[in-house]
């Protein structure tokens, strides 16, 4: 039943590198885990239809969102309402690992 081990287990950034991989994907919802390397930053985005959930699972995400950063230990959960600007950043030497959940998918229920 649980798709994340096997999905994190697959992921394994360099420095400075960002993978991903997508976990669920549904009519209405999306979940993508991003596994990030020593010093690799997932770039401020938005979305301006959908709610994003981050689930940090592994280590301490630095999650940014309107220009603001915060420390983010697993487990954590950060919620970026609709048009937030958001992004992830990781500033430790392990590789860190969250999931993002998207919902609704744009142009989607």
């Amino acid at each position: 039943m649980d798709r994340l081990a096997d999905v994190l287990s697959e992921l394994d950034p360099d420095d400075g590198a960002v993978e991903s991989a997508e976990v669920v994907v549904t009519d209405d919802v999306l979940v993508k885990a991003f596994a990030l390397g020593p010093g690799a930053e997932l770039s401020p985005h938005e979305h301006a239809d959908s709610t994003n959930v981050f689930h940090v699972v592994r280590g301490t995400v630095t999650v940014i969102r309107d220009g603001e950063e915060a420390a983010v230990d697993a487990p954590g959960v950060v919620l970026h309402e609709r048009g937030d600007v958001h992004g992830a950043r990781n500033d430790t030497d392990e590789v860190v690992a969250f999931t993002a959940s998207l919902c609704p998918l744009p142009g989607g229920g």
